[in-house]
């Protein structure tokens, strides 16, 4: 082997020394031109790392949604029990009675982008249970008396309305500028059950008010305005084109009023609505409404809410027909044309006379202490003017006690 690799050695000495050359010769080749396309026969697959998760897709959507929408929800239920003995009622007096107040509140707001949309829902419903003193009446109808000649009365519990009332209040909107929106406001109100005169006459003749009697819608068309500052959440909402409907459905209601002998006498037309014909009237103006909410501490324990509704039905005032201004003049001319005997004036309810419209308000407050969470006292005020029901300011004053609860998905925006 090793005498192998010195000739191997030797040879590539004597090769490098010797020059070596080579011809090499190239044809002319004429190839012929084709159009070659590649193919892709293999199918991609994309690879993404993001998977759909359904409990993730559920989240978010719920942040949207409580990010979109406010809901408050409230009730409560008052109530006063006070009861005596018959030794008691004997040397001190005293009558036995029960009040109850049951009260639901609901608002909700929904907001996207520029649009909102805010509905109320209020409802009140109370009753109280007194005695009451009613004369005997026999079988043939007439009232008893004993051998003295003086009533035989009889003491029955009776429940009698003391509040009834609901109200929908719902106002969509667009942002305009910042703390300015303009849209509408739709609010309806009327009453769940009867109401009688007194809790002692409560027969058909007796019925005051019921559902849609009366009832009241008022639309409006305008601007509002929300004040950014916490501490002073006042809304002011200016609408100068606004529609008040006042219904009437019951006709014995509308159309037939007692005296205090119970005999029927001529149609008062309590609400306003003279038309034998028609349950309902519709008035044409403004309108300016007020909000104010605001709770108080950091637990809430005061919150103090009111509203001022004012409307006057202008445009239906332009066109009205005989007006009286003053009002003396007004009860002559009414006493004229009630009067079918006189002939000197039409009897038609188009010639009746009429006063201007008036403006009405309704201004609601209510004051809310807090105990605990689940006890209030509860402080409510209600002026009421409506010229076509009455001629004097209506008030109404509550103070009510008892188990209250509110709920609410997120602080109140």
């Amino acid at each position: 082997m090793k005498h192998f690799y010195l000739i191997l050695t030797l040879a590539s000495l004597v090769g490098a020394s010797v020059p070596v050359s080579a011809q090499i010769s190239i044809d002319e080749v004429n190839a012929e031109r084709r159009n070659v396309t590649f193919r892709d026969r293999l199918k991609s697959t994309s690879v993404d790392a993001d998977y759909f998760s359904l409990a993730r897709y559920k989240a978010e959507r719920a942040a949207i949604r409580k990010e979109r929408n406010y809901l408050e929800l409230g009730g409560g239920l008052q109530g006063t029990l006070t009861s005596y003995n018959d030794p008691w009622i004997s040397v001190s007096g005293g009558d036995n009675s029960i009040a109850l107040v049951a009260t639901f509140n609901l608002r909700h707001i929904f907001k996207k982008n520029l649009f909102s949309i805010e509905t109320k829902f209020n409802a009140k419903l109370g009753y109280n249970r007194m005695k009451v003193e009613t004369q005997r009446v026999g079988p043939d109808g007439k009232p008893m008396v004993d051998e003295s000649g003086n009533k035989i009365m009889d003491s029955e519990g009776v429940w009698f309305k003391n509040q009834d009332e609901f109200v929908i209040w719902v106002n969509p909107a667009f942002e305009m500028a910042k703390n300015w929106t303009y849209g509408s406001i739709l609010q309806f109100r009327s009453q769940f059950v009867n109401g009688y005169k007194s809790r002692s006459e409560q027969e058909k003749k007796h019925l005051k008010s019921k559902f849609m009697t009366p009832g009241y819608l008022d639309i409006s068309l305008g601007i509002t305005y929300k004040s950014p500052q916490k501490k002073f959440p006042i809304t002011v909402n200016m609408s100068p084109l606004a529609l008040n409907a006042t219904f009437a459905e019951s006709d014995w209601i509308r159309m037939r009023q007692v005296d205090g002998d119970g005999k029927e006498i001529k149609p008062a037309y309590p609400y306003g609505i003279e038309d034998p014909e028609k349950t309902s009237k519709y008035e044409g103006g403004s309108s300016v409404e007020i909000g104010f909410d605001r709770t108080f501490g950091k637990t809430g324990y005061l919150r103090y809410i009111t509203t001022v509704f004012s409307f006057y039905g202008w445009i239906t005032d332009i066109g009205q027909k005989n007006k009286i201004s003053d009002y003396t003049k007004y009860l002559e001319a009414y006493d004229k044309w009630a009067d079918k005997e006189d002939t000197s004036v039409g009897h038609d309810i188009k010639d009746k006379p009429r006063l201007p419209i008036h403006p009405t308000v309704r201004w609601e407050n209510t004051l809310e202490i807090k105990a605990t969470k689940y006890l209030s006292t509860k402080v409510s005020f209600q002026l009421y003017y409506n010229r076509a029901q009455n001629v004097d300011v209506q008030t109404r004053t509550l103070l009510q006690v008892g188990l209250t609860y509110t709920f609410k998905n997120k602080p109140k925006p």
